[in-house]
């Protein structure tokens, strides 16, 4: 149900009833051949419909079929002269691709682009220029129309997209706290304490990753225009996720200790399984966003979290844990009444965030002027992409079923991609859909005959084909076959062309095997090794977390949630947290790279962990500003504040100075760090990583109770112990607002050690 009612499938949905709409429209106005050529006009421009907000649609449908038509056109031109063919599609090809540099935004565009030209080979050639303008005059018309219809679909169904964005959201948060959850299982004493951590620190950060991926595309959606109750309301939702995430984050602290204390192991597995039920009330609402119907009330968990949080016989670790999930129980809670209606929305909070949270709809001639550098990865692909086309095309020119070779060069297209882990898994999925499609073409060809018959057969094919397409590519390449041979038999005005459908289906499963092949094997010509953009990422994360935590540890009121100072807090929250995802999916696709290309991914994953941990103690020091404010007194709080504040950022910016020079604070802070090493904390993603070696300093420091979340190895903290701080729910707050700024400034330093060591990896193997 989640998949039948889903954004993207709904997106396909509407492309199916276009193409339906406007091709048969035709073939009824004009007949076959214009429908023919007015649904590949069709198909071109609707690849670059997805759900997108109101502004800006228009601008970007337009210039995928206004950059397809002269191709087309050239094309249709020059089908029987195949090598002044071939020297427009390789340059053609090359420009295309260059699209990329505007990523989200360019994919489609370039995709269109090509497709035109490979669509414009299924038909038969013509010498003359009338036959050819003809055609691309039915081209224009159904693109024309097609735009015209995405528009105005976008204007009906933007309330739709809005609510499903915010189900996609809701449910990669539910994802999240599932998998935090497994963080709050015990450690078993008697087995490896250093494997189910790991793992579940590697998943952990890739469900951050894709929580921050759609929590853009949510953006762009749901903060557009919230004039209306239901706009704002969905708006204030999506502020209160991003709430919820914070506490979520903060909500690890301390685990790594208490998950070692064999008493606590009750506790803890009752906290995972409050904390599987939450996730289960998240996907509540978002089942039930999903339906149109009003979710259930949520169960609210505050009194056996209270309970617990104050029994005096627990240790205070755990009743600072339990204080952090209060607020996120807290979090949902509001949630929960926001998707009711049963409270009402921060609409200063929604106004703020409007239109400086948004990606920008206009379109910039910067990405293209900058990407002209040898290591610049779009340049790098569009040279690849048309040094593939021009060997696919070459080779299928000189084979014996020459005819057919744009099915080579849409094999080619479609399945590579900007880094080989993505071309790898297009690889498998095409020739596995090829082969399904094959026979699922095969079967429509010998039954279906009428011209009607064919074209719901096609709008059935491009809705799975075009739905499918960024979610689950294996079914989009069968529903992309059977479209891309029925619509080929359409524009030669033939149902079988001539040709055995037979022998068609077996030449078209060998052309995708040649057109995969010679795919895979320009993934390593000109390669964008994930480790050639290390560095650049490494100094946005650097950057993005120093800029975060400055502003998170300044001490100003925060009523006013539309003031600059909070709008610029909350910019700096987005960037860290999307600069980390960047670096952690950077990581991920390096798996598949070569052995000897491979980045340092053991390092890579320890500094993935402490930033991650790092901004988890932000999060809970900016909760103790914010929610338990008159718990602190400014005179008290406000000098330690101030120098973690520039100690952090002199250590992230590589100005650490001596230790000498470190300042010291007179308040009561907790001491000693994990002796768990680098490798126990980072996410493994890879078997074949070597351990990072531990230091001296790490193993000598004896483990006490108030290890927190602490990396290993770091110097110990200066203080007397946690047996000194105060009942955290008593009314004073600040030793333990210190304790958590001295563990960020140890987290810091680890996290600049962890980067100087992976930049200096990175410079051994260039």
């Amino acid at each position: 149900m989640r998949v039948l009612l889903s954004s993207y499938f709904t997106n396909g949905l509407s492309v199916a009833f276009g193409y339906l709409l406007i091709t048969g429209g035709l073939h009824a106005w004009l007949g076959q051949v214009a429908s023919a050529s007015a649904g590949v006009g069709v198909i071109v421009a609707s690849i670059c419909d997805q759900p997108w907000p109101r502004r800006g649609k228009f601008r970007q449908m337009l210039p995928g079929p206004l950059l397809a038509l002269p191709l087309f056109l050239g094309v249709q031109h020059l089908r029987d002269h195949p090598w002044e063919l071939g020297l427009l599609l390789v340059p053609a090809t090359f420009v295309a691709f260059l699209g990329m540099a505007w990523g989200k935004r360019g994919i489609p565009i370039a995709m269109a682009v090509v497709l035109a030209m490979i669509f414009a080979m299924a038909a038969p050639g013509t010498a003359d220029w009338r036959v050819a303008v003809e055609r691309s005059a039915w081209f224009a018309l159904g693109a024309a129309l097609y735009v015209v219809y995405a528009v105005l679909a976008n204007l009906v169904l933007n309330a739709r997209y809005r609510t499903l964005s915010m189900v996609d959201l809701l449910l990669a948060m539910a994802s999240l706290m599932r998998t935090q959850a497994l963080q709050f299982e015990p450690i078993d004493p008697l087995g490896d304490v250093r494997e189910v951590p790991a793992s579940v620190q590697g998943r952990l950060l890739a469900a951050q990753a894709a929580l921050a991926d759609q929590l853009q595309s949510t953006r762009d959606l749901v903060l557009e225009s919230p004039r209306t109750p239901r706009r704002q309301r969905l708006a204030g939702m999506l502020l209160a996720i991003l709430e919820l995430r914070d506490h979520l984050v903060a909500s690890e602290l301390d685990l790594e200790t208490l998950r070692s204390d064999p008493a606590q192991a009750p506790v803890l597995r009752t906290l995972r399984a409050l904390f599987d039920e939450m996730a289960r009330e998240t996907e509540a609402i978002a089942d039930a966003l999903l339906r149109g119907r009003v979710p259930p009330p949520q169960t609210d968990h505050s009194a056996p979290l209270d309970a617990l949080g104050h029994d005096a016989s627990q240790p205070m670790l755990l009743r600072g844990l339990v204080n952090r999930l209060t607020h996120l129980n807290d979090e949902l809670l509001a949630l929960n009444r926001l998707a009711r209606g049963e409270q009402a929305p921060n609409l200063a909070a929604v106004r703020a965030s409007w239109q400086l949270f948004v990606s920008p709809t206009s379109w910039s001639l910067a990405p293209f002027l900058t990407l002209w550098r040898w290591d610049a990865p779009p340049l790098r692909h569009a040279i690849r992409a048309a040094l593939a086309v021009a060997t696919g095309y070459a080779i299928a020119v000189l084979m014996p079923w020459g005819s057919h070779e744009y099915w080579i060069l849409l094999s080619i297209v479609v399945v590579l991609r900007g880094s080989l882990a993505q071309t790898l898994e297009r690889r498998n999925s095409r020739v596995a859909g090829t082969l399904v499609g094959c026979v699922v073409a095969l079967l429509v060809l010998a039954n279906l005959h009428a011209p009607y018959e064919l074209l719901v057969t096609v709008t059935i094919a491009q809705a799975i084909s075009h739905g499918f397409a960024a979610r689950r590519y294996l079914i989009a390449s069968i529903g992309a076959t059977v479209l891309g041979l029925i619509q080929a038999h359409t524009l030669n005005n033939g149902l079988h062309g001539g040709v055995a459908p037979e022998f068609a289906m077996f030449e078209r499963i060998a052309d995708t095997l040649i057109g995969a092949g010679v795919a895979w094997a320009f993934a390593f010509v000109l390669p964008s090794w994930e480790r050639f953009q290390l560095s650049g990422l490494v100094r946005r994360v650097l950057v993005a977390q120093a800029r975060h935590a400055r502003l998170a540890l300044a001490l100003k009121p925060l009523h006013d949630i539309g003031s600059a100072d909070d709008l610029a807090w909350r910019l700096a929250r987005r960037e860290a947290f999307d600069s980390l995802s960047a670096l952690v999916l950077a990581t991920q696709r390096s798996l598949v790279e070569p052995r000897a290309v491979r980045p340092p991914l053991t390092e890579l994953e320890a500094l993935q962990m402490h930033c991650y941990q790092f901004l988890a103690q932000m999060s809970a020091i900016k909760g103790m500003l914010v929610l338990r404010r008159d718990w602190l007194t400014p005179a008290e709080v406000e000098p330690a504040l101030a120098q973690a504040g520039a100690r952090i950022e002199q250590i992230l910016q590589g100005e650490t100075g001596t230790d000498a020079e470190r300042p010291t604070s007179t308040t009561s802070t907790t001491s000693t760090t994990s002796t768990t090493s680098t490798t126990s904390t980072a996410p493994t993603m890879v078997s074949t990583a070597a351990p990072a070696p531990t230091t001296t300093q790490a193993t000598t420091v004896p483990e006490t109770p108030a290890a927190a979340n602490t990396p290993g190895p770091s110097p110990s903290l200066p203080s007397t112990g946690i047996a000194s701080l105060p009942d955290p729910f008593e009314r004073n707050l600040a030793p333990w607002l210190v304790r958590r700024l001295a563990l960020a400034e140890r987290l810091a330093e680890q996290i600049s050690e962890d980067a100087q060591r992976v930049q200096s990896l990175v410079r051994q193997r260039d």
